[in-house]
This record gives structure tokens, sequence and C-alpha cells, in this order.
């Protein structure tokens, strides 16, 4: 398949991106195309949707080798389930599949057209392969079944920022970084209050506590371009 562009988001890595797409809607990213792809009637009409199909690559979970079942972190680490009973990056064809919310459409930018979406759950820079309209009278089912799903709790963390910490990011990102933390993204199994976990995000590093379900940040520090490499 052909990579039709890259999606942009404020997560250089992996660790604490949502687990799925929509779960923090004031999480925002943008998408540019490759030259061949922007064609202004390419996009014709995309402009009175307000939700896209997003379908792009898990380009930093490759492996080798599939397994049948996976670990999803959510059930404790130690449980295994089908890899097609899951959403799991490590698949035969690493696809990802994201509902996302189209914030706004440019046809200008400087990069040619340029969607801002909101809802991701991708790394910064994930290759794209297609987009298509998200149409309600199809896409919606409100009698689905979650499967092993609806079993998992979606208790939310009591989230303590200091004030200074907070406000060394820009006032657009504080509640994204507040709810993203409020998600818990640590791997179900992780229970250590004396561990710190760090977060890179908008291009801070965030280090944090948790303890029973209150989440301390202790420390925010601009991403040394080192760390990542």
């Amino acid at each position: 398949m052909k990579i039709i562009g890259h999606i942009h988001t404020d997560f250089p890595e992996k660790f604490g991106i949502p687990r799925q797409s929509g779960r923090i809607p004031s999480l925002l990213g943008y998408i540019d195309f490759l030259p061949e792809y922007r064609q202004l009637q390419a996009f014709r009409g995309i402009e009175d949707f307000s939700h896209l199909w997003l379908i792009w690559e898990f380009h930093l979970s490759s492996k080798d080798n599939w397994s049948a079942t996976v670990k999803p972190p959510r059930l404790g680490g130690n449980r295994r389930m089908g890899v097609f009973a899951t959403r799991s990056p490590y698949r035969p064809n690493n696809i990802g599949l994201s509902s996302v919310h189209l914030e706004d459409f440019l046809p200008e930018s400087e990069t040619g057209p340029r969607l801002l979406i909101s809802g991701i759950d991708m790394v910064d820079g994930t290759p794209l392969y297609d987009v298509k309209p998200y149409v309600p009278y199809s896409d919606c089912h409100p009698d689905a079944t979650g499967g092993f799903t609806d079993s998992i709790q979606s208790e939310h963390l009591d989230v303590y920022f200091p004030e200074e910490l907070l406000h060394m990011f820009p006032s657009s990102k504080r509640s994204a970084i507040i709810q993203l933390l409020a998600e818990d993204p640590r791997p179900g199994f992780h229970h250590d209050p004396e561990r710190i976990y760090g977060i890179y995000f908008a291009g801070f590093n965030v280090r944090f506590t948790i303890s029973g379900k209150i989440l301390r940040v202790v420390s925010v520090s601009p991403i040394d371009d080192c760390v990542l490499r």
C-alpha cells in the first residue's frame, strides 16, 4: 500500500498515548499529505463531515513474526486473548484504524491541504494510508456489545498537578495533559506507588507517581532531543 501522508501529534513516543481514539477529545493533531496527494479535488466535500476514519501504520510496533494471542494491558497483562479480538498493535499486518473528529480543513496551508483533527491516538509522524468519512447511518451501532472490554473499569484518576508546573504548558495543552494523566497511562499490571513514570508530551517530559487513585506530577522539564534518539 502507498503512504499518502503523515499524522502529526504531540507524542514523540508511544508510552502514554490514549489506548483508543476519541477518548480525549482535546488531544489535537494534523495531517499533511505527500505531494502526489495534495490535489484539492481529492478533498472536495470533506469539510461537510464531522468525523473521519483514518487507516494508518503501527510503524514503531512491527515484528518479523506474529502471535495468535496477545496480552491486553487493561486485563492486567496476564490474560491472553486472540489477536483478532483485540486492537493490539502487534498484528499480522500492523495496520491501525481510528475514528477522529475533523476540526478544520485548511485547503491552502504551507504544505498544501491539511486536516486538523482531534481525539487522536497516534505517535507523531505516523504514516497514513487512507482517509474515509465516518457515516453515522451505517457506522453507528447503538446496540453493539464490547466483548471483554465491557468488563474493564474506566475509573479516572484524580490528578494533582502543581500550578507552577502546569503553567509551563501553553494554555491550549493544559486540559489535554490533565485528561491524559487521568486516564492512567500505566499498563494494567503496574501498581508500584514508589515508581516514577514519565510521558513525553508537547515538548515536555512529565514525571509522576500513582498511589491508589491519586496521580501526582512531580516534575515537568523540556525534552532533550538526545533523549529521544
